[in-house]
């Protein structure tokens, strides 16, 4: 479960701060304070780490330094021969899907960093990432996370009030990268590729988390792209964002204008998200 902030929390936490707590300090003490848990009942303090450290970054609050260098994961991916540019590819054959794994993730998160116009950021709470392949090679890759903690036009377009949100937010799952390698070049692949995720996610999903998620999302950023594809493989666009980023308490409006794209798993995603 995520948290929206307020100027009530971001008060909370610069007290925490002028307290002279240090990071972990800070982060396990805002979790508490506010109940910020998780299902089992342990607190989020991970999750509430990666978001004090972009409150950091984007300078709404000034935290202590680290007391230990950050963690290997939030540093940027390395750089190796696999991950360079290849010969142009035309035709793609018979795809086939692979799902990272501890070995081949960093080769994810390279390809990712590399040729993303976004670049490699971790991907937040439960999800899976896939090497789309003909044969032995890697066309492109696909990056699905946890779903937006709020979007108006999409929880509107469910019929979901906040509670209900809170509760089976879970059930959605956010394509949040999608990648294909600059030098392919094949007709209609994104269109094939997003069909054929739509197929098998649920089941992956389930085979990893033990439970399936019944609706996708993603957002596209509408001054560089259309959403072509996604309208192709019968995505349904439902609205803009407002170009506020998940922090923007004070409606600066900093961040890219998105079209917010959903796909149903199942025709009855509905009554499983309001139910």
């Amino acid at each position: 479960m995520g948290h929206e902030f307020t100027g009530v929390d971001m008060e909370l936490i610069r007290g925490l701060i002028a307290e002279g707590l240090n990071r972990s300090h800070v982060s396990r003490m805002f979790c508490e304070k506010t109940d910020w848990r998780k299902p089992d009942g342990a607190v989020k303090e991970m999750s509430c780490r990666v978001a004090l450290l972009r409150m950091h970054r984007d300078g709404y609050i000034t935290l202590p330094p680290p007391q230990r260098p950050a963690n290997n994961e939030l540093k940027k991916p390395g750089r190796t021969l696999y991950a360079l540019p290849r010969p142009e590819i035309i035709e793609a054959g018979v795809l086939s899907f692979e799902i990272a794994d501890k070995t081949t993730g960093p080769l994810w998160n390279e390809y990712i960093d590399r040729y993303h116009y976004l670049g490699y950021t971790p991907l937040p709470g439960a999800q899976l990432r896939y090497f789309v392949k003909s044969g032995n090679q890697i066309l492109a890759l696909l990056g699905f996370s946890a779903a937006a903690w709020k979007c108006a036009p999409r929880d509107g377009y469910i019929g979901w009030d906040s509670e209900t949100r809170k509760k089976n937010l879970h059930l959605i799952a956010n394509n949040a990268r999608f990648l294909i390698l600059p030098w392919v070049r094949s007709k209609n692949l994104a269109s094939r590729i997003l069909s054929t995720a739509a197929k098998r996610i649920a089941a992956d999903w389930y085979e990893r988390y033990r439970y399936r998620p019944v609706l996708l999302e993603t957002f596209v950023e509408k001054e560089r792209f259309t959403g072509t594809c996604y309208k192709a493989s019968n995505w349904l666009c439902v609205g803009d964002t407002q170009g506020r980023g998940k922090l923007d308490i004070r409606h600066e409006h900093k961040a890219p204008v998105k079209s917010i794209w959903l796909y149903p798993l199942q025709k009855d995603f509905k009554i499983w998200l309001k139910n």
